[in-house]
């Protein structure tokens, strides 16, 4: 007899240890901890950055935002060129040398200073490009941050790859306090667009002085003499970095094709900076819920890997992947059930059009925490060509789509649908290397998925028809975020659902 959606929810294994025997204890606890200051440190950041956002937003104008999303993709490929994956590959390595530390340490700065000399002697052909003049003083300013980005990439890997999360999550919430109080000050003061750039600015300056404070991994000085003995290791991890390098490359270009093609498409920044304030929100929730997940997930996978029972990796990733699911569906569908009261009682009527595109984005940001927990696998398993090839596809059918879509005269509207509908299915393409490496079944990822996906739909149907006849918006938004949580959690309750209970007796425990 074939279970119902309940009855699978049910019969999960836990969500910490492992399926086949009980896991290390400090693996096991590792894990969990992991999981829930991931989730309160995002928890608070997002927080965090939500009341300086709304403050900003009230402040400036779509225009503002607009001009810092035409630069945001030349700052982020330039961080990704000059951390060139080795984050990952030091995290991948199950003891790493201080030599290996060091070498990207060094490496990561070379990088870090040559991309901006480029970038700066460049700033007026991107000016040129987007016929905005202001761009280039801007530009040159607001791309110091890679260079200060590149001294704590070693101290961040430290972290990562020990499982730090308590020191990453401190080091998190104070930055984010301290550059939102500048980025403000700023905007008041009239600096406008300048604001929000030396936001950004003070952000990774922060981050990077935190970094070396809570990590104990020091540089040894670089030689001129021998700098190409002490760049060697970083070589020899690069045949595996410099594909994540590219899947990296590839989710940038990715993930700012908006920004970049609206001010193309669109030139004075403002439908670029209406897009640019609703995926803002989109980013900041699945930075809540994929943030936890990431925090934990490569290293706890690569130590799984480690595990003599060949189900270890299986079991544990299945755990991850329904915890994901169960944290992410109602959370992001709830964003997009409160979107349009959301962004006009605290952003203002100005912003009323980001409230559909916010919601429309939420759709797919409720799988992307899932998308990112597969690619963790990939990386796990040291299949960093996987990672790559699939990154440079959905790369490639993103910015293919939204030219296309231009070119025939469909507006913002359908190319985000476009977008949604395209990373949504693409999880089938992650689906199918998952069940190469490590044979998951597809029925078996269905039923780990499907289950909450489709509470959490019920639930948030069920809200938005109990209090769609309201007038008040803030009574009503109120309303759909205590119902949406009163039903999921009871129906989850009343199904007894496993991981509920577990993750509800866990936090009460500590």
């Amino acid at each position: 007899m074939k279970k119902d959606s309940s009855s699978q929810i049910h019969s999960a294994p836990s969500l910490i240890g492992r399926a086949g025997g009980e896991s290390e204890p400090s693996l096991k606890q590792t894990t969990a901890q992991g999981l829930i200051w991931g989730g309160f440190s995002n928890g608070v950041v997002q927080l965090l950055g939500a009341l300086f956002g709304l403050w900003l937003l009230n402040i400036l104008d779509p225009q503002d935002y607009g001009k810092m999303a035409a630069l945001v993709i030349f700052s982020n490929i330039a961080s990704v060129l000059q951390e060139s994956g080795f984050t990952a590959a030091l995290a991948n390595k199950r003891e790493p040398t201080h030599e290996e530390y060091n070498a990207v340490f060094w490496f990561n700065v070379i990088v870090g200073v040559v991309l901006y000399i480029i970038l700066f002697f460049t700033a007026p052909l991107i000016a040129d490009f987007y016929n905005e003049p202001v761009l280039c003083p801007l530009g040159r300013f607001a791309f110091l941050g890679f260079v200060f980005s590149s001294l704590g990439t070693a101290q961040r890997a430290h972290l990562f790859g020990h499982l730090k999360v308590k020191q990453t999550s401190i080091m998190q919430m104070a930055s984010i306090t301290i550059s939102g109080i500048v980025g403000v000050c700023l905007a008041y003061a009239g600096f406008a667009y300048w604001g929000l750039a030396a936001q950004s600015l003070v952000y990774v300056a922060s981050i990077t002085a935190f970094a070396w404070y809570f990590s104990p991994w020091r540089p040894t000085v670089l030689r001129f003499c021998a700098t190409r003995e002490t760049l060697k290791p970083a070589w020899q991890m690069f045949g595996f970095s410099s594909k994540l390098l590219i899947n990296s490359l590839a989710f940038q270009f990715n993930n700012n094709a908006f920004g970049v093609l609206l001010n193309r498409f669109y030139p004075g920044g403002h439908i670029a900076g209406i897009y640019s304030n609703a995926r803002k929100w989109d980013d900041m929730a699945i930075a809540t819920i994929g943030g936890m997940v990431q925090g934990v997930a490569q290293p706890v996978l690569r130590e799984s890997a480690q595990d003599a029972n060949s189900t270890g990796l299986l079991s544990a990733f299945r755990k991850l992947l329904r915890f994901t699911c169960f944290v992410s569906f109602p959370c992001l569908l709830g964003l997009a059930l409160i979107a349009e009261d959301f962004i006009v009682l605290f952003a203002g009527e100005k912003w009323h059009a980001s409230a559909n595109l916010l919601s429309m984005l939420c759709v797919y940001a409720a799988f992307s925490p899932v998308v990112t927990l597969y690619s963790n696998l990939v990386i796990s398993r040291g299949k960093s060509t996987i990672n790559m090839t699939i990154g440079l596809l959905n790369c490639v059918f993103v910015w293919g789509g939204i030219i296309g879509l231009h070119a025939l005269g469909y507006e913002l509207t359908a190319m985000v649908i476009f977008y949604v509908a395209l990373n949504i299915a693409w999880l089938f393409v992650w689906q199918a290397s998952a069940h190469r490496l490590i044979h998951l079944r597809w029925w078996h990822a269905f039923k780990d998925i499907a289950p909450f996906f489709v509470f959490a739909l019920a639930v948030m149907a069920a809200a938005w028809w109990l209090t769609r006849t309201m007038d008040i918006s803030w009574l009503r938004m109120f309303l759909r975020i205590l119902i949406a949580v009163v039903l999921y959690v009871g129906s989850l309750w009343l199904a007894r659902a496993q991981i509920l209970r577990e993750s509800i007796a866990y936090i009460f425990k500590r």
